[in-house]
């Protein structure tokens, strides 16, 4: 099975909860097993002036979903919390997003899913808690 790194971010309501929920969610669901999350860090919204300050965090899990399967899955978790979608996924406050950072060794290119992440190397939010579940060991 594949080794997935889910980033996690949220700047509506009861953040820290939210973010809990959708792990929760995760490890209710079949065909996941969550292996790691990292510590919960508070950072200001990037590309979106004016929003409120983002919790932000990464999981690592295992699955045997397909990449465009287990899409599906994190945009339903995000739907079940009271995620809404803008138009063309403008820049705004978000109750619980969701993004596959990697997804084993995979290179994705689809119009639905990039993987690596597009913009994970340039968000210190994703590398910061990237590296500290992927230094700890175990």
């Amino acid at each position: 099975m594949p080794v997935v790194f889910i980033g996690l971010g949220s700047n509506l309501g009861d953040r820290e909860d939210y973010i809990n929920r959708a792990i929760n969610c995760l490890k209710e669901t079949s065909n996941i097993t969550v292996e790691k999350i990292s510590s919960i860090i508070e950072t200001e919204p990037q590309d979106a002036a004016g929003q409120g300050k983002y919790l932000n965090a990464v999981i690592k899990l295992e699955t045997n979903l397909a990449a465009l399967d287990l899409l599906k899955k994190l945009q339903s978790i995000e739907d079940s919390l009271g995620r809404v979608r803008t138009f063309q996924n403008a820049p705004c406050p978000r109750t619980i997003d969701l993004d596959i950072l990697l997804y084993g060794e995979e290179v994705i290119d689809e119009p639905e899913l990039k993987v690596p992440h597009p913009r994970m190397f340039e968000r210190k939010f994703v590398i910061e808690p990237l590296l500290e579940i992927w230094e700890r060991r175990g």
